[in-house]
């Protein structure tokens, strides 16, 4: 008897070129519709036929949309984005949400060095000259890029390719990202750097991270106060990453020579006083708008989708599949924990990780394991790559920045009758927690190093590490009580009398930085670690 091939339907609401969609056509089970410039409505009422849906930044797939979407198994998001995308309905409703993170990498590296050559020739400004009439050649003298210092900012995908093209124009590269090493500054023939030695020697700087709570204003007007005068910036990564009327301020003073801008803040920014300077050059956010970039992303996402609805696997899935209920009701009330753990250790500081272990024990020896090792990683990278980072990518980000990880089960929980314990080691330290599922008491954080602790993870605490004296922990309340700082809870733990210790508070509110150097100053107080929970 001869197999009938099921067919899938798919929609296409937003613009994609031919070429883009290729492998959709190609395939033998999928049917193409394109309908673009759908009202809410019209999609709402065109869904519930599709098992597939692709999209770029225009349509805006809502829950409604999703949960309308009765036949839906994937949504393809071609671009990197998926603000537009309600991922936590998809993922309730077991659809696989995917996007093309790769796809603009190549386009968005050659814009930025575009910027950054017609900031150092002052390229734009001559052109506008030329076009008044004016042939003035001495207003418009630049700068060579040849053994200039180009600091970088976030070594990702594109920061890394950014790099390759400077070492072209044989400027001195040297560069900040907190995974990156000295090792890896090696193999790629550049310089390891930290934050602030970017800001102190680079001549050029360039930003390329994600923006999230971490990065946003990152360059404010203390990281200008630590540049080289006449340092020129170029942001072709996320607005926000630049405080922008902070960077007006330093072009005015003269302390930056010039900035090139691909992205704002707050977007159309057509208004902003920072682009009335004649050192500021700008372009309306075109690092991905290339030929090639648009159908390179369509490519990525059409060969995922065609994957996905063959049986296969997705390369660049951004949403948790459906784990078996059976498997989920068991482990499920541990994701917190685990999440709240890799955050905990991601917040220490300990320097680039190398090397992530995460030791199961008790109870803990008998459940699926997988997805629980997946929410740790994803609570531990979220410090550095933000929203980009969840439960399916998680593995795949730690592999790209050089990062092992082993998971092992143990029947040791040291009375414990479930216990899980995360360990970074990086080149210079090795940090570890440890947590445990109290019946009826919720999550606990239960060491810290080689302290014993009974913490509850959650809301702002405060690691100290000081030396065992009488008065250590008087000390600190009275300074917090000082400042209107009320502290909820207070663990402490020590090594020996005299010896080492540690304190761990829960209190109302994050400290300030004024608040933790007031700490750190106090005798025989070594470290304060502000964790945000």
């Amino acid at each position: 008897m001869r197999r009938t091939t099921v067919v899938f339907k798919i929609l296409i609401s937003d613009p994609l070129s031919e070429d883009g969609i290729y492998p959709l056509r190609q395939a033998d089970n999928l049917e193409v519709v394109i309908e673009t410039d759908l009202t809410e409505e019209q999609l709402l009422q065109r869904i519930p036929e599709f098992d597939g849906l692709l999209v770029r930044s225009q349509t805006q797939v809502t829950r409604e949309v999703i949960e309308k979407g009765h036949n839906l198994k994937v949504i393809g998001r071609a671009g990197v984005g998926v603000d537009n995308i309600d991922l936590d309905a998809a993922t309730e409703n077991g659809i696989i949400v995917v996007n093309a993170p790769d796809g603009n990498t190549n386009s968005a590296a050659e814009h930025t060095m575009a910027m950054l050559m017609s900031l150092a020739r002052n390229i734009p400004q001559a052109y506008l000259s030329i076009k008044e009439k004016k042939w003035d050649r001495k207003s418009y003298v630049g700068v060579e890029l040849r053994d200039k210092v180009l600091g970088i900012i976030g070594l990702g995908r594109i920061g890394a390719e950014v790099a390759r093209r400077a070492k072209g124009q044989r400027m001195k590269v040297i560069a900040y990202d907190p995974f990156f090493t000295e090792e890896k500054a090696e193999a790629m023939g550049i310089g390891y750097a930290t934050f602030d030695q970017v800001l102190e020697e680079a001549d050029f700087i360039t930003v390329h991270t994600p923006l999230m709570k971490e990065t946003r204003h990152i360059i404010n007007e203390d990281a200008f106060a630590k540049m080289k005068d006449g340092v020129r910036i170029i942001n072709c990564a996320r607005g926000g990453i630049i405080q922008e009327d902070h960077l007006y301020d330093a072009v005015v003073s003269g302390k930056v020579a010039g900035a090139a801008l691909d992205v704002f803040e707050e977007e159309p920014a057509v208004d902003h006083k920072v682009l009335t300077l004649p050192q500021v050059i700008a372009t309306p956010h075109l690092g991905a708008s290339t030929v090639e970039a648009q159908e390179n992303v369509a490519i990525d996402v059409s060969e995922d989708v065609v994957h996905i609805l063959s049986g296969g696997l997705a390369r660049n899935p951004v949403n948790i599949p459906s784990v078996p209920r059976e498997i989920m009701r068991k482990i499920e009330p541990y994701f917190y924990l685990s999440e709240k753990l890799g955050k905990f250790l991601a917040q220490l500081d300990a320097g680039a990780i190398e090397e992530i272990n995460i030791n199961y024990a008790g109870d803990l020896t008998a459940l699926e394991i997988a997805p629980l090792t997946q929410n740790t990683l994803k609570g531990l990278l979220s410090k550095y790559v933000g929203a980009r980072v969840n439960n399916v990518n998680a593995s795949y980000l730690a592999e790209r920045r050089g990062i092992t990880v082993h998971e092992n089960k143990t029947s040791a929980a040291r009375g414990f009758t479930n216990l899980m314990t995360v360990e970074i080691v990086t080149k210079d330290a090795t940090r570890r927690v440890s947590g445990t599922l109290l019946n009826g008491l919720g999550s606990r954080i239960v060491k810290v190093d080689d302290y014993s602790m009974d913490v509850i993870p959650e809301g702002h605490l405060v690691l100290i590490h000081h030396q065992d004296q009488p008065g250590a922990i008087g000390r600190v309340g009275n300074l917090l009580a000082a400042n209107d700082v009320n502290i909820a809870t207070m663990q402490v733990g020590r090594s020996k009398i005299g010896g080492n210790a540690i304190m761990m508070l829960t209190i109302d509110r994050p400290l300030t930085d004024d608040e933790v150097n007031q700490i750190r100053e106090m005798e025989g107080f070594e470290k304060v670690t502000k964790v945000d929970l």
